[in-house]
Protein backbone atom coordinates (compact mmCIF):
# COMPACT_ATOMS: atom_id res chain seq x y z
CA UNK A 1 0.00 0.00 0.00
CA UNK A 2 1.51 3.47 -1.08
CA UNK A 3 0.09 6.92 0.85
CA UNK A 4 0.65 10.02 -0.37
CA UNK A 5 -1.08 13.26 1.53
CA UNK A 6 -1.47 16.68 0.74
CA UNK A 7 -3.44 20.16 1.42
CA UNK A 8 -1.23 21.61 4.56
CA UNK A 9 -0.19 25.06 4.73
CA UNK A 10 0.01 28.03 6.40
CA UNK A 11 -3.34 29.38 8.03
CA UNK A 12 -4.50 32.24 10.60
CA UNK A 13 -6.22 30.90 14.14
CA UNK A 14 -10.10 30.24 13.21
CA UNK A 15 -9.73 29.18 9.67
CA UNK A 16 -10.15 26.25 8.15
CA UNK A 17 -8.04 23.34 6.08
CA UNK A 18 -8.30 20.23 4.92
CA UNK A 19 -5.59 17.16 4.66
CA UNK A 20 -6.30 14.48 2.40
CA UNK A 21 -3.94 10.87 2.23
CA UNK A 22 -4.82 8.58 -1.00
CA UNK A 23 -3.86 5.23 -0.49
CA UNK A 24 -3.09 3.05 -3.59
CA UNK A 25 -1.91 -0.25 -4.01
CA UNK A 26 -3.65 -3.64 -2.44
CA UNK A 27 -6.68 -1.23 -0.82
CA UNK A 28 -9.00 -4.68 -0.61
CA UNK A 29 -6.53 -5.62 2.80
CA UNK A 30 -7.24 -1.73 4.38
CA UNK A 31 -9.31 -2.21 7.79
CA UNK A 32 -7.88 1.09 9.26
CA UNK A 33 -7.00 4.43 8.56
CA UNK A 34 -5.69 7.34 10.73
CA UNK A 35 -4.57 10.65 11.32
CA UNK A 36 -1.59 11.36 13.59
CA UNK A 37 -0.15 14.59 14.38
CA UNK A 38 3.10 15.53 15.73
CA UNK A 39 4.32 19.29 17.04
CA UNK A 40 7.97 19.99 17.48
CA UNK A 41 9.37 18.38 20.32
CA UNK A 42 6.29 16.26 21.39
CA UNK A 43 5.27 12.53 20.35
CA UNK A 44 3.20 11.46 17.56
CA UNK A 45 -0.60 11.72 18.70
CA UNK A 46 -3.15 10.14 17.23
CA UNK A 47 -5.93 12.50 15.73
CA UNK A 48 -8.64 10.26 14.04
CA UNK A 49 -9.26 7.19 13.51
CA UNK A 50 -11.05 5.60 11.37
CA UNK A 51 -12.72 1.57 11.45
CA UNK A 52 -15.69 0.01 10.22
CA UNK A 53 -17.32 2.72 9.41
CA UNK A 54 -17.01 4.20 13.16
CA UNK A 55 -14.79 7.89 13.70
CA UNK A 56 -13.02 8.42 16.71
CA UNK A 57 -11.27 11.41 17.80
CA UNK A 58 -8.97 13.33 20.09
CA UNK A 59 -10.52 15.32 22.72
CA UNK A 60 -9.20 18.48 21.56
CA UNK A 61 -10.34 18.27 17.98
CA UNK A 62 -13.86 16.66 18.93
CA UNK A 63 -16.26 19.26 16.91
CA UNK A 64 -13.79 21.20 15.04
CA UNK A 65 -12.57 18.23 12.79
CA UNK A 66 -14.09 15.90 10.80
CA UNK A 67 -12.97 12.82 9.29
CA UNK A 68 -14.26 11.44 5.94
CA UNK A 69 -13.47 8.50 3.23
CA UNK A 70 -13.83 8.19 -0.32
CA UNK A 71 -13.44 5.11 -2.43
CA UNK A 72 -13.06 4.77 -6.18
CA UNK A 73 -12.09 1.38 -7.89
CA UNK A 74 -8.19 1.99 -7.32
CA UNK A 75 -7.60 4.28 -4.47
CA UNK A 76 -9.40 4.88 -1.09
CA UNK A 77 -8.67 8.38 -0.22
CA UNK A 78 -9.23 10.34 4.05
CA UNK A 79 -9.77 13.78 4.15
CA UNK A 80 -9.42 15.57 7.71
CA UNK A 81 -11.41 18.69 7.44
CA UNK A 82 -10.31 20.83 10.03
CA UNK A 83 -11.89 24.27 11.48
CA UNK A 84 -11.65 26.93 13.85
CA UNK A 85 -7.60 25.72 14.01
CA UNK A 86 -5.86 26.97 16.40
CA UNK A 87 -2.02 27.40 17.02
CA UNK A 88 -1.72 24.46 19.20
CA UNK A 89 -3.39 22.59 16.26
CA UNK A 90 0.10 23.38 14.33
CA UNK A 91 2.16 20.11 13.28
CA UNK A 92 2.91 17.53 10.68
CA UNK A 93 -0.19 15.13 10.01
CA UNK A 94 0.34 12.03 9.24
CA UNK A 95 -2.29 9.11 7.83
CA UNK A 96 -1.55 5.56 8.57
CA UNK A 97 -3.38 2.60 7.75
CA UNK A 98 -3.40 -1.20 8.82
CA UNK A 99 -3.44 -3.00 5.66
CA UNK A 100 -3.08 -7.31 6.06
CA UNK A 101 -1.36 -6.33 8.81
CA UNK A 102 0.99 -4.65 8.19
CA UNK A 103 1.26 -0.79 8.95
CA UNK A 104 1.53 1.92 6.56
CA UNK A 105 2.70 5.60 6.97
CA UNK A 106 2.07 8.69 4.25
CA UNK A 107 4.92 11.00 4.06
CA UNK A 108 3.43 13.90 6.82
CA UNK A 109 2.05 17.10 5.22
CA UNK A 110 2.69 20.38 7.55
CA UNK A 111 -0.62 22.51 9.16
CA UNK A 112 0.84 25.65 10.50
CA UNK A 113 -1.60 27.76 12.73
CA UNK A 114 -0.36 31.19 13.15
CA UNK A 115 -1.27 34.72 13.13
Amino acid sequence: VQLQASGGGLVQPGESLRVSCTASGSIFSIHVMAWYRQAPGKERELVAGLTRGITSYLDSVKGRFTMSRNNTKDTVTVYLQMTNLKPEDTAVYYCKTIAGGKIYWGQGTLVTVSS
